[in-house]
C-alpha cells in the first residue's frame, strides 16, 4: 500500500493545522469559564492546559484522517482546499458559496438566540446573558466552532455514520444521493452535536431535563443546517456557516447587550 495515496496529505495537514490553531484560540474562553476547575486539578495549571492541547491535537489528527479517508469514498468534498492544493482553476463561484454560507449561518445564529429568549421566558436562565466572558474571547472561540467542531461532527462523525449505514444496508451506487440515508446521518450527528455541548453548558448553569432539551434543540438547529451544507456544498461552507452563527452568538449579541 502506497502511504502517499491513503489520503490527500496536503489537505490533511491543512485541516489539522487549522484545528490546532482553533484549539489554541479557544483556550482563553475555556480558562475563563473553567479556570477554577482547572486550577483545582492535581497538577500545575500550565501542565493541565498543555495536556488539553496535546490530547485535542492527537484526537483531531486521528479524526481528520478517518474523515478524509471515508469522505473521499463517499463523494463528500472539501472543495475549496481540494482545488487549492491541486493548483486547479476553481470551477464554481466561491463568492456565491461564501454568501450562502454566511447568510445561513447568520440566520441560524439569530434563530438560536431567539429560541433561547423564548426559553428564558419560562424561567430558564439564558445561556447568552453571561457577561463574564470578554467579547474577544468569544470571537476567538468562534474559530473553534467553525473549524474543529465541523471536522469532528461533519467530516468525521457524519461521514462515518453515512458510511456505516451504507455498509449495514448494503447501499450501492452514489450513496450521498440517498436522501433518507444522508438525512438519518445528519440527524444522528445533530443529536450528538447537542449532547457534546452539555459539558460546557454545565459550567454555566445547572443541568436539568429542560436544559438538556434546550441544548439539543438549539444546537440541533445548527447541526441540521451545517450538515446540509456539508452534504450539498462541502466542508468549508459548513465551517463558514458555523463560524458565522457563533459570531452572532458570542460577539454580536454580547456587544449589543453592552450597548443597551
Amino acid at each position: 500500500m502506497d502511504i502517499k495515496k491513503i489520503v490527500n496529505w496536503k489537505i490533511y495537514f491543512i485541516l489539522l493545522s487549522a484545528s490546532v490553531l482553533s484549539i489554541l484560540a479557544i483556550m482563553p474562553y475555556i480558562i475563563t469559564i473553567q479556570g477554577e476547575m482547572l486550577k483545582a486539578a492535581p497538577m500545575p495549571f500550565s501542565v493541565a492546559i498543555l495536556i488539553i492541547v496535546l490530547q485535542s491535537t492527537l484526537l483531531f489528527a486521528i479524526l481528520t484522517f478517518i474523515g478524509l479517508k471515508l469522505s473521499s469514498k463517499l463523494g463528500l468534498r472539501v472543495p475549496i482546499i481540494e482545488r487549492f492544493v491541486a493548483n486547479k482553476k476553481i470551477d464554481f463561484n466561491v463568492k456565491s458559496i461564501i454568501k450562502i454560507s454566511v447568510l445561513l449561518g447568520v440566520l441560524t445564529g439569530i434563530v438560536i438566540v431567539f429560541l433561547d429568549f423564548i426559553f428564558s421566558q419560562f424561567g430558564l436562565e439564558s445561556l447568552f446573558k453571561q457577561t463574564f466572558v470578554p467579547i474577544w474571547q468569544g470571537f476567538l472561540a468562534s474559530f473553534y466552532g467553525g473549524i474543529s467542531e465541523e471536522i469532528v461532527m461533519r467530516l468525521f462523525f457524519m461521514t462515518f455514520v453515512i458510511w456505516l449505514i451504507s455498509k449495514i444496508t448494503k447501499q450501492r451506487g452514489k450513496i450521498i444521493e440517498n436522501n433518507l440515508l444522508v438525512w438519518s446521518s445528519i440527524i444522528i450527528a445533530t443529536i450528538l452535536f447537542g449532547i457534546g455541548h452539555l459539558p460546557i453548558t454545565s459550567a454555566l448553569i445547572t443541568i436539568t431535563p429542560l436544559v438538556i432539551f434546550r441544548a439539543l434543540l438549539l444546537n440541533g438547529i445548527g447541526g441540521i443546517v451545517f450538515g446540509w451544507l456539508y452534504w450539498k456544498k462541502g466542508l468549508e461552507p459548513a465551517m463558514i456557516a458555523h463560524f458565522s452563527a457563533d459570531i452572532i452568538i458570542h460577539v454580536c449579541l454580547p456587544f449589543i447587550s453592552m450597548m443597551l
